[in-house]
C-alpha cells in the first residue's frame, strides 16, 4: 500500500547518489539541556560510524555491565553515517569504567558527564546535516534554484521511508497486529508509529496535490514555529494569513488516534476521508489507546547553505527539529539512490 507522494517542485531537477561513504551523511545531534554534574546517569556523547544506535547502546551496556534497558538514548541515527549522539547509563554507584575503552575506529566517546535523570526519547533540540550529493545528472543552476525556493518556502514535512520499513512492510504487519496477530512491545511501537505515519502522509500528499500544505485553509489547526504549541481553528483573517506567509505558524494534519478531529470546515472534510479510505488502519490506531494528535505539514530546514565540492559533487548543510527527515529535504531536489 505504497503513497505516492507529490513534490512541490515542478519537476526533479537532478539525480545522483547519497551515503557512497559513511562520512557523506554526517549527522550531529543537538542537546536540549545541559548535564547537572550530579546524579546516577552518565551522558556519554559518542560519535560513531557505520553503527546504528541500537548496535551502540547494546555495546555500552556491555562495557558498563548492566542491561540494555537502563541505557537510553533521545532519538534513533542511522547506520549508514558518522553520527553524533547522546546516551545515558545509569549507574547507581555512580562509578564508571574506563570511558577509553568503549573507543575504537567506529566509535568514540566525546564527553561524560553525570546527571540526575535519564535520558528521555525526544530529549534533544534537533540535528545537524551535512550531507554529499555525488554522481550528480542535472543542470546545476536548476538545482542551486531549487534550493532556494526550499530555503524560503520549506518542504512538505512527510515522515521518511525509513520510518515504514523494505516496501512499507511496517504497515502491512501493522493491519495484521489489529487483526490479532501477536507482536512483541517493541514491534507493536514501531508499527503503531507506522500506521500513523502512513496516514499523516496521505493527508499531506493530499494538501500537496491541492497546493493547500503550506497555505490557510478554512478550519486549520496550527503549530508554532521551533515548538509543538498548537492552537486553532480560528476564523481565517489577514493576521494569520501573514503569519503563514512568514513561516511564524504552520498548517496541521492528524496523527490518528481516538477522539475528535481538532480541525473544523474545509480541513475536517479533508481529513474525515481518512476513515473511509482507511478504516482498518483508523480504528486500529483508536483501539490501541492513542488519541488525536497534530504535526506540522511544513518543515522548514534551518540554516541551509550548499556549496560544489567539485563538479558533479554538491554539500549540503541544514538543522531539522526533532522527527524531521533529511530525506525529506533531499526528496524535492532530485532522486538519490
Amino acid at each position: 500500500m505504497p503513497v505516492i507522494l507529490p513534490r512541490v517542485l515542478a519537476s526533479a531537477p537532478v539525480s545522483g547518489r547519497i551515503r557512497c561513504s559513511p562520512e557523506d551523511f554526517v549527522v550531529e545531534e543537538l542537546p536540549s539541556f545541559e548535564a547537572t554534574g550530579e546524579g546516577e546517569h552518565l551522558l556519554l556523547t559518542v560519535r560513531k560510524r557505520g553503527m546504528n544506535t541500537v548496535f551502540c547502546a547494546e555495546r555500552i551496556a556491555r562495557w558498563a555491565g548492566i542491561d540494555v534497558r537502563d541505557v537510553s538514548y533521545a532519538g534513533m541515527k542511522d547506520r549508514h553515517a558518522v553520527t553524533t549522539q547522546r546516551f545515558s547509563v545509569r549507574l547507581p554507584k555512580k562509578t564508571a569504567p574506563d570511558v577509553t575503552l568503549l573507543n575504537d575506529d567506529e566509535c568514540q566517546v566525546l564527553e561524560a558527564n553525570w546527571h540526575n535523570r535519564k535520558l528521555a526519547r525526544g530529549a534533544l533540540a534537533g540535528n545537524r546535516f551535512t550531507l554529499v550529493l555525488r554522481e550528480l545528472q542535472g543542470d546545476s543552476e536548476t538545482l542551486a534554484s531549487g534550493l532556494q525556493i526550499l530555503a524560503r518556502q520549506g518542504v512538505p514535512n512527510y515522515f521518511g521511508e525509513q520510518r515504514f520499513g523494505a516496501e512499507q512492510a511496517n504497515v502491512g504487519r501493522a493491519l495484521g497486529m489489529f487483526e490479532g496477530r501477536r507482536v512483541d512491545r517493541a514491534k507493536r511501537s514501531i508499527y503503531l508509529s507506522a500506521a500513523r505515519s502512513y496516514l499523516f502522509n496521505r493527508v499531506l500528499a493530499m494538501r500537496v496535490e491541492q497546493g493547500s500544505w503550506n497555505t490557510a485553509m478554512d478550519g486549520e489547526v496550527w503549530m508554532l514555529e521551533g515548538t509543538k504549541s498548537i492552537f486553532g481553528p480560528e476564523p481565517m483573517n489577514d493576521e494569520i494569513a501573514a503569519r503563514c506567509a512568514a513561516l511564524d505558524i504552520h498548517p496541521t494534519g492528524p496523527l490518528w488516534g481516538a477522539g475528535e478531529l481538532r480541525s473544523s470546515s474545509a480541513v475536517l472534510e479533508l481529513e474525515s476521508q481518512l476513515p473511509v479510505l482507511q478504516p482498518a488502519l483508523c480504528q486500529g490506531l483508536e483501539k490501541a489507546d492513542l488519541r488525536q494528535e497534530r504535526r506540522a505539514l511544513r518543515l522548514l530546514p534551518k540554516d541551509l547553505s550548499w556549496r560544489f565540492v567539485d563538479e558533479n559533487s554538491l554539500e549540503l548543510r541544514f538543522e531539522l527539529p526533532p522527527g524531521a527527515y533529511a530525506t525529506s529535504v533531499l526528496a524535492e531536489l532530485g532522486q538519490f539512490d
